[in-house]
Parts: C-alpha cells; structure tokens; sequence
C-alpha cells in the first residue's frame, strides 16, 4: 500500500505490517481509502459498495503482511461486491492465486462458473488470472493468503478444477487449515507476525496438502515439509484447548500420535520448549482479555482459569514475569478512565 492509505506502518523489516483503519478518515473518504488500498495489497479490483453510492456510511480496515513470497491479510468492510475484470487483469496480471478464509459475516465466491457460499470457518481459492467475483451482502472480514501459482505443487490446470470451491473449516484438513488461518489472522491483527519464509512455507505445505485431499492425490512431500505440517497441525490443536488445565505435554504428544521427544525435538527446533510455547500463548491470550473492554465485568482469576491458569497466584506471578506488570495493574493501566 502506498503512503498515502496506509495509517501506520508497524514492525520492523521483514517483519512489518501496513494498517489501514478507516474510522480515523472522514467518512466521505472512507471508501475511496479502502479501495484503493485493497487493490494495492492484492491486485487491481472494481469495488461495488452495496449500502449507499457517496460511502459516508462505509467502514472498512485492511491489515497486511508479506511472508517470504506470500501476503497475508485481513479485510475487513461493510457490504461490497468486489471483482476482478478482464480489464483490471490487463492492466496487472501477476498470477497470482489467493485463499479466502470467512472470518465473520458471509461471502459467495464466483469463478470458472462455480459458487462458493462461505460461512465464517469456510475457505475457498480462487485465481488472479482469471475474472472472479466476491460478493459480501454484509460486514464482513477474510483472512486472505495470496501467493504465485508455482509454490504449491499442483500445476495450474488441477487448481482450475477447485477454484470457487467451499472448503468446510470443521472436518478434516480444512478443519486443521481453518483453525490455522484464523490463529494467523488473529496475531496479525495485533502484531506482526515472525517466522518469514519457514512461516510462509509451512501455511504453503498445509494448504497443498489440504487440496490433494480433495483431489484424492498423493503429493509427494520432503522430510521438513512433513514437519511443518505436523508442527502446524500441534499448534493449532494447542490453541484451541488453552483453556485446558490439563494440556501437557504427554496428551499433546498422544493426540498426535508422535512420541514426547519426537514432539519435543520439533519445538526445539525454533529454540523453544512445548511448555514454553503454551505458557507464552496462554498469556499473550490472558493480556488480550485484560485489555477487552467486553471482559471488564470477568476478575481477573477467572481470566486466567479460562486461560488455563487454575492457580490464581501462578498466573499473576507468570503473567508479571512476562510483561513487567500484574494483571491488575495492566488492566487498570489499558483501562485508566474506567
């Protein structure tokens, strides 16, 4: 994105993101600001705003990334018909392919006369080479991964058959690609994302690995692509029980049918325990609900319990070692007129 739409640049280097909230523009220049920007991030698109023609009553926010070869990004907007021409591929045609992750709201995806109607947790690919249509009768957001064509290892002609395809986000591969994406989406949306390349790499082994499913293909895989996919898989089975006090290290390694120091070395690999990893989870997730507005009617205790923390204690004295303050006090501090 250019300077001109991007509100804040955060990060450093390779790990930076570009943020673009629109409720800090005046309302009139809200729309244009938005387009402009998602048309940068990703490709030139025609953008259709459903509920006025001026856009004074558009809201709308774009968080981008770039990992190794791929962006990420999170949109956001009111409802919007976006679409990609003959003419606006003329004008830049990268060749590109993009997953569309339904994070709220609900989206039909048109291409190569298929419909994909998505729900939040649904996902679906469509290609930058050919026209498409997104359409958006609601607010919305999606998170969305856009790449070239040749780092996944399915040639362009398979992916034509799955384009404007539903992926469910609840039963297999989906589900485990689903539950990633939206981890992804999630820390982008409050920090830049580290990891580059082996980042960009693993979401990029999962997602192939996810379309050979449905093609009922067996693609060939190295050693390390086969570790990412499962180091993903961990991490996303770990998030979604953080609130388990009885996560360990043992019923992690069970579920996945690996052994402790098999799953051990994994973690180890990026210089970092299984423990280590949860516990900085757990808190990163307690400090976001500390700073919710919506969560200033839950204690703080609970807080943690929900978090995983069943010792009161444990988790002020975990939490102050890892930000510098109590919960308490962090709490009172985002919250000062409260």
């Amino acid at each position: 994105m250019t300077n001109e739409v991007v509100v804040s640049l955060e990060g450093h280097g390779a790990y930076s993101r570009a943020v673009l909230d629109c409720s800090v523009l005046s309302a009139p220049d809200r729309f244009d600001a938005w387009t402009e920007a998602v048309s940068q991030s990703f490709v030139p698109l025609t953008v259709e705003l459903k509920e006025s023609a001026d856009g004074p009553g558009f809201s709308g926010s774009l968080v981008s990334q770039s990992l190794g070869q791929a962006e990420i990004n999170t949109v956001a907007g009111s409802a919007v018909s976006v679409r990609r021409t003959v003419r606006s591929i003329a004008r830049n045609n990268p060749g590109f392919i993009k997953l569309g992750l339904q994070l709220r709201g609900y989206s039909v995806i048109s291409q190569d006369d298929r419909d994909a109607a998505l729900a939040p947790g649904d996902f679906a690919i469509y290609d930058t080479t050919r026209p498409y249509v997104l359409d958006f009768d609601q607010s919305f957001a999606m998170f969305v991964v856009m790449f070239p064509a040749e780092l996944l290892r399915l040639d362009r002609g398979t992916l034509s058959t799955l384009t404007a395809s539903r992926f469910s986000g609840r039963r297999g591969l989906g589900a485990v690609t689903s539950s990633f994406l939206r981890e992804m989406s999630r820390q982008l949306d409050s920090q830049p994302l580290s990891g580059g390349i082996p980042l960009s790499d693993a979401v990029l082994d999962l997602v192939t690995a996810t379309l050979a499913e449905r093609l009922g293909l067996a693609v060939a895989t190295d050693e390390a692509s086969r570790r990412r996919a499962l180091l993903m898989q961990i991490e996303s089975y770990i998030v979604e029980h953080l609130g388990d006090a009885s996560l360990t290290v043992s019923s992690i390694a069970d579920a996945h049918h690996v052994s402790v120091r098999y799953l051990q070395k994994l973690f180890e690999r990026r210089h970092e325990t299984v423990s280590g990893w949860i516990r900085h989870r757990r808190l990163d997730q307690a400090r976001r609900d500390l700073g919710n507005p919506a969560q200033l009617e839950r204690s703080v205790s609970a807080i943690g319990a929900s978090r995983g923390f069943a010792d009161a204690a444990g988790f002020s004295r975990a939490f102050r070692s890892e930000f510098g303050l109590s919960p308490s006090d962090f709490r009172a501090a985002a919250h000062p007129a409260r």
